[in-house]
């Protein structure tokens, strides 16, 4: 099982995405502006790196920090930038629409989804904000995405390995889980003994900057044995 476990890295600007391929990472999730846990990156950086990267690039769509619900003419910003971003080569998509009530908001998230295609997206962070995890995976599911990031609905995911472990159960090959929030190297063996996910997701960042390590993305890759 060890050859199928693989590792994105967030990446907050275009020299964390060149460091990550050098480094051997799998993916990259692109975004900006770590502070508020990312937001859509600017078209030009999403060219360079695509210029610059042959490993995947997903791409976030999320307008703004903040809460996860959106207006309707967000909603229609994210349609633009999907719209505007399928067309520079990208691999896939990471977003996620809650209801006031934290529930997902199966409908505007299957719309984007279906926008979003032929490419897979990924239900970002969101879903930790979410009350009830077990319905909220199959509505996440229902809407036609590939993979949910996610620590469990806990602030990091060692705090919420025991949620991940269930959700990864629950999934059961329907939908990737893959843990981000506090990943690193240190606890990343641990929480993969108790997971066993196929996908772990860190923004290997270890020096309070907005840059990643590529010796922490090395390590990250080594103590995963792949």
């Amino acid at each position: 099982m060890f050859q199928n476990k693989k590792i994105e890295i967030a990446c907050f600007n275009l020299e964390s995405a060149l460091i990550a391929q050098k480094a051997g990472a799998d993916r990259v999730e692109l975004c900006a502006d770590m502070l508020v846990g990312g937001i859509t990156p600017a078209i030009e950086i999403i060219q360079l790196a695509r210029e610059n990267l042959s490993i995947d690039i997903n791409v976030m769509i999320r307008p703004r920090g903040g809460n996860f619900v959106y207006s309707n003419s967000e909603f229609e910003q994210m349609k633009s930038e999907i719209e505007i971003i399928k067309k520079l080569g990208v691999n896939g998509f990471v977003f996620g629409i809650l209801n006031e009530d934290k529930s997902i908001n199966v409908d505007q998230n299957k719309e984007l989804v279906e926008f979003a295609k032929p490419f897979p997206c990924t239900f970002h962070r969101a879903f930790d904000e979410v009350l009830d995890y077990e319905q909220a995976l199959e509505d996440v599911i229902s809407c036609g995405f590939s993979t949910i990031l996610t620590s469990g609905t806990f602030p990091n995911v060692m705090e919420g390995k025991e949620v991940l472990k269930q959700l990864v159960i629950q999934a059961n090959n329907r939908i990737e889980i893959m843990p981000g929030g506090g990943l690193r190297s240190t606890n990343i063996l641990a929480l993969d003994e108790m997971v066993n996910s196929n996908w772990y997701h860190s923004s290997a960042i270890t020096d309070g900057s907005e840059t990643a390590s590529s010796g922490e993305i090395i390590q990250l890759k080594k103590n995963l044995k792949i």
